[in-house]
């Protein structure tokens, strides 16, 4: 079969106003490859800053380390379907490169180390490629960007059929539910975090200013041996609370009611996320504005954690939450009490305060695979905190809620709504090998012709399955409430607004100080309930 021209959108991205090219998946059913290998990748290419001759640091591809286990620069993988047989090609170190960077692991140090079946140094790479390409009838790659490019590729191309689309779906389904291995490396990048947080919690008092907070919380880390963030360190004290994604971390902490910490080690390039909220009042106590607010996000989290289980909508998770924080801003007068809860609750006003998801998947990335479908719907392209929950959204999903209640056999999470697509159908894919390691480049060659393609599940059920809880599943939980006055301001509080009628405004001008509190930790589903794998102290809970 002739290789055909990939099918893209263009899209804008209006958060980080940018430009791109997203590459369609193919409307039938991706090819179901053999459980344990399903791919072939590539590492990415050493990088430099422009006019320098330093770069970023390295980091490993999530789809490529899933994989192979190989966390270093210049290597590439090819899986072969027909033999069974994942190969891991390394870069050769000269004895003179060795002396500026050190040596690369040996073919058997790799063998040893890493979960494929061969090593072989790169250098053989495309003769191999070369020989076997002309042998087979498909290839699959995991972007179009990395499709080979040795010499006599061209020739090769119209025999080929070239499949981008079926190898990242079944990566996501396998990294979606993790294994024990994987488990055990977010437990450890878990009690990484939490000691740090727990040194925080105890030398705050000395401190003065953001950039302490953020310096002391990786100094913590590192001296355990976890050398890197699964994320920039948030320590947003006052207003900068509010900020969701804060990260300038410099402001001064006197006259501050709490500072919010939002900051996760990795280990093993696996990802914590790990929040707490702690008091900067005089004894180390919360003023009583900012101890109102805390203990209704404390309820939020606890009462959500408790409710975590396979089979749970997350949808189901969201609306709970927002609904607890309507009833306590209603009891602390910010909402107008002359208006019930549900009647502030069904209008979407909730989101106010509380405007971004529950939580998403922690595994390789911090928002690990498949987070977006956690929720339905909204934007597209966003999750976890990145994943904004406006007033429609919130009335979408208590809709979805009713329909499913009663009945009527429609999906978790799948209903019209004028926030966000709805998601391409996904495959029944292989379930994780005893080890869960990435990559972000992939190939993998098939001498098998393809089987015809069963019907394409619906985007009702696709949604619907990744909208509930499985067992193995890692989410974090991490409500929140936030006074984000020009958000606040501009969107509900307008005049002539449908929101504006609920609010106290003497009432909110007391909190607009209080900046926020969020509260996050890092649950395992189990098959009978889950485990809260973030061990760090909570204000309130663990003193």
């Amino acid at each position: 079969m002739e290789a055909t021209d990939i099918d893209h959108d263009l899209l804008i991205d209006d958060e980080f106003d940018a430009l791109s090219i997203e590459i369609k998946a193919p409307k039938e059913k991706p090819i179901e490859l053999p459980k344990k290998f399903p791919s072939m990748a590539q590492l990415a290419v050493e990088e430099t800053w422009e006019d320098s001759d330093q770069g970023p640091p390295f980091r490993q591809r999530r789809y490529f380390y899933y994989i192979t286990g190989a966390d270093f620069p210049g290597c590439s993988a090819t899986y072969d379907i027909a033999a069974d047989k994942l190969t891991l090609w390394i870069p050769y170190t000269a004895p003179a490169t060795a002396l500026w960077f050190g040596s690369t692991p040996t073919p058997d140090d790799c063998l040893a180390r890493c979960d494929v079946h061969d090593v072989q140094y790169a250098t053989g790479l495309q003769a191999y490629l070369a020989a076997r390409l002309a042998c087979v009838r498909a290839l699959f790659v995991l972007r179009a960007s990395q499709l080979p490019r040795f010499d006599g590729f061209e020739q090769l191309k119209p025999r080929l059929r070239i499949d981008v689309g079926s190898l990242m779906p079944a990566m996501n389904e396998a990294r979606l539910v993790k294994s024990d291995y994987e488990v055990t490396m977010i437990r450890k990048a878990n009690e990484v975090s939490s000691a740090a947080h727990r040194a925080i919690a105890r030398a705050l008092s000395g401190y003065t200013n953001e950039c302490q907070i953020e310096a002391a919380f990786v100094s913590e880390c590192i001296a355990r041996n976890a050398h890197a963030q699964a994320y920039p360190v948030i320590a947003g004290s006052g207003a900068n609370a509010s900020t969701l994604h804060y990260e300038s971390n410099d402001a001064p902490l006197a006259g501050k009611e709490l500072v919010v910490v939002d900051a996760g080690a990795e280990w093993a390039c696996y990802a914590s996320d790990v929040t707490r909220t702690l008091p900067l009042g005089s004894g180390g106590k919360f003023s009583p504005r900012a101890q109102a607010i805390y203990d209704v996000v404390l309820r939020m989290q606890t009462e959500c954690v408790a409710r975590v289980r396979p089979g749970v909508a997350f949808r189901d998770l969201q609306l709970h939450a927002t609904m607890v924080a309507v009833e306590g801003l209603l009891a602390l007068g910010i909402f107008r009490r002359q208006f019930s809860a549900d009647e502030i609750f069904r209008a979407g006003t909730g989101a106010a305060f509380f405007p971004h998801g529950l939580g998403h998947h922690v595994g390789l990335d911090v928002h690990d695979v498949l987070s977006r479908e956690l929720l339905r719907p909204a934007s597209e392209g966003m999750w976890g905190k990145r994943r904004p929950v406006g007033p429609q959204t919130v009335r979408a999903m208590i809709r979805q809620q009713q329909t499913a209640a009663a009945g009527t056999g429609a999906d978790n999470n799948n209903i019209n709504s004028d926030e966000g697509n709805q998601p391409q159908p996904q495959p029944q894919t292989p379930s994780p090998s005893s080890k869960k390691r990435p990559s972000s480049s992939s190939t993998t060659i098939s001498s098998r012709p393809s089987s015809p393609s069963s019907p394409s599940s619906s985007s009702s059920s696709a949604s619907s399955k990744y909208g509930v809880l499985q067992p193995n599943m890692v989410v974090t939980i991490e409500p929140g409430i936030y006074f984000c006055r020009p958000y606040i301001e501009s969107y509900f509080l307008k005049e002539g607004g449908e929101h504006r009628r609920f609010f106290d405004l003497d009432a909110l001008d007391r909190y607009w100080a209080v900046g926020g509190v969020r509260i996050e930790d890092c649950v395992l589903v189990t098959p009978d309930g889950c485990e809260n794998l973030t061990s760090a102290p909570k204000v309130g809970v663990d003193e």
